[in-house]
């Protein structure tokens, strides 16, 4: 199973202790810390995932369950609740530059309270190209660091791995008034390949 980089720096001192309570003979403790790093492994998995070459589609930014899809005069508002189940890794839902970039320190309210929209740890991002779009990495009751893997005026196409949420979070996005929602409240996405959104076409 390959896993992010940033999984090592937890699972290395887990495996460490397996090895030391394996030297000592307490096979129940080094039972119980080699559970957790198993855990560890896989909520820092990193799957392949095949990206839609429709240049119209907007793909999901995260793993997860769309919670809300609120429209907002010609907007939607779209959420995905990302348990610690999920891949938390996060995705381009466009190509363009990252044109904005910022973190706001917040609290933690858990995921799927919309309160964690406007009140938690999050780190907003906007890409444009042609088009604009701008999305939200938002910490919840568990996850207590953003990471960011890109920076601002950095180029990404649509799919490429941009950063990660550490257990448990969630993802806002704002679709624009030239695009057409394609989910619907209760629909299962998965980053980089689900299909979220399409720009409508010119008229």
């Amino acid at each position: 199973m390959v896993i992010v980089k940033d999984g090592y720096y937890f699972l290395a001192p887990l495996l460490g202790l397996v090895l030391f309570f394996f030297w000592l003979g307490w096979l129940w403790a080094m039972a119980s810390v080699l559970f957790l790093a198993a855990f560890v492994t896989f909520f820092f998995r990193d799957p392949e995932r095949a990206i839609p070459d429709d240049p119209r589609a907007i793909v999901s930014p995260a793993d997860g369950k769309i919670i809300r899809m609120e429209r907002k005069g010609d907007t939607h508002a779209v959420s995905i609740f990302l348990s610690i189940f999920d891949v938390h890794v996060n995705r381009a839902p466009i190509a363009g530059t990252l044109v904005e970039q910022k973190h706001y320190s917040g609290k933690f309210h858990v995921a799927y309270d919309d309160r964690a929209s406007v009140e938690n740890e999050r780190l907003v991002v906007t890409i444009a190209d042609e088009r604009q779009l701008t999305f939200a990495l938002v910490a919840g009751i568990v996850a207590r660091r953003i990471v960011a893997w890109k920076k601002r005026g950095e180029y990404v196409n649509k799919g490429d791995k941009i950063g990660l949420i550490r257990f448990g979070s969630r993802v806002d996005m704002l679709l624009p008034a030239e695009s057409e929602p394609a989910v619907q409240r209760g629909d299962r996405v998965y980053g980089g390949a689900s299909i979220i959104a399409y720009w409508k076409d010119e008229e």
